[in-house]
């Protein structure tokens, strides 16, 4: 199980701001689009391919790279 945290436009489109995700311990962040899309559609994988996933204290947007056991799903902020 991998604790997924939503942020801002992503939040909305899912509906809520974190959930429990029943993936392998060997997941990557590319087996968690996949998951993510299937459960709530191809719209939302349009918006996860331009998001950034903070697992620990690397943000990356690599398919490949390893889940921890809570990964943010950050979309991209406007301002600086």
């Amino acid at each position: 199980m991998v604790e997924v945290r939503y942020f801002a436009a992503i939040a909305d489109a899912v509906g809520k701001s974190s959930e429990r995700v029943d993936l392998p311990a060997d997941a990557t962040v590319g087996d968690l689009r996949r998951s993510l899309s299937a459960t709530y559609g191809s719209d939302l994988d349009t918006m996860l391919k331009v998001c950034a996933f903070l697992i620990g204290d690397e943000l990356t947007r690599d398919g490949r790279m390893r889940l921890g056991e809570r990964v943010d799903v950050l979309p991209p902020f406007a301002g600086g």
